[in-house]
């Protein structure tokens, strides 16, 4: 089976397709390529929540670009140095955590962009090819390819998330719907509040003519999301599904281990 080239992750997000990635929690490669050879269209390396260190995500890029699996990073700070550090690694695009207001939305989208932006120019590393795009080459790939997700998790951001939205260089909206939850003090990202946050935001994105993105646990819940009008599905984790199947493996050998003995 032909398979997308993970240069037009971008394109295909903006062009609705359905996309399905999982989060990337163990700092090496190795799940990289799992999820790559599965034909995964994305994993989110996780540096916010996970043991992520530059070397770390390079070495997960580095699997990535062997697996042919696009491979975004959702920064711990979103600074603009922690924002150009993964980019020059050559992350297809970054997920960008707590995203409340316009003005940090343009900062962000700023920062990962040359025309129009602040990026820092080196066509040095990996996303420059190690020299071999010359300047001029170099901007206009990154700027092609280059994907800007603003994660909304903030309670303070319903009230402006349209202007997020239509901020030129963000690319989609993710809904951080468990932080939303423990923000407004609910006990599961399925209450009722939350899900009428997640609807605002969808509502939001599909006026300003992006895609919005949700992370979910099951197939029930994707298919929830996607009522809602999400294209991109970030399914658990590397370690979220290693834990289930090995939950399930543990029950058949328990299992097998009764049958034997009666």
């Amino acid at each position: 089976m032909t398979r997308p080239e993970p240069t037009t992750f971008r394109q295909r997000l903006a062009g609705g397709e359905i996309l399905c990635g999982s989060f990337i929690k163990t700092p090496t490669g190795h799940a990289c390529e799992i999820f790559g050879d599965l034909g995964y269209d994305f994993v989110v390396i996780d540096e916010e929540h996970a043991p992520f260190d530059r070397r770390a995500i390079d070495d997960a890029l580095v699997a990535c670009r062997a697996a042919s699996i696009a491979g975004l990073v959702r920064v711990a700070s979103g600074s603009p140095s922690n924002l150009l550090s993964v980019l020059d690694c050559g992350a297809s695009g970054v997920l960008v955590p707590h995203v409340a207001t316009p003005e940090r939305a343009r900062e962000v989208a700023a920062a990962c962009r040359y025309h129009g932006g602040t990026r820092g120019f080196s066509n040095s590393p990996r996303a420059g090819r190690y020299g071999g795009l010359d300047l001029s080459g170099h901007i206009a790939h990154a700027d092609a390819i280059t994907t800007v997700i603003a994660q909304i998790e903030d309670p303070s951001a319903l009230s402006c998330v349209d202007e997020i939205a239509r901020v030129d260089g963000i690319d989609a909206l993710f809904v951080g719907r468990g932080d939303l939850a423990a923000a407004m003090g609910e006990t599961s990202s399925a209450a009722a509040a939350v899900h009428a946050a997640s609807a605002t935001i969808a509502e939001a994105a599909r006026r300003a003519g992006k895609p919005v993105l949700f992370f979910v646990g099951s197939l029930a819940d994707a298919a929830a999301m996607r009522a809602l009008g999400g294209t991109g599905f970030v399914y658990s984790s590397d370690q979220g599904l290693m834990r289930q199947a090995a939950a399930r493996a543990l029950d058949e050998v328990r299992t097998f281990e009764q049958g034997s003995k009666q």
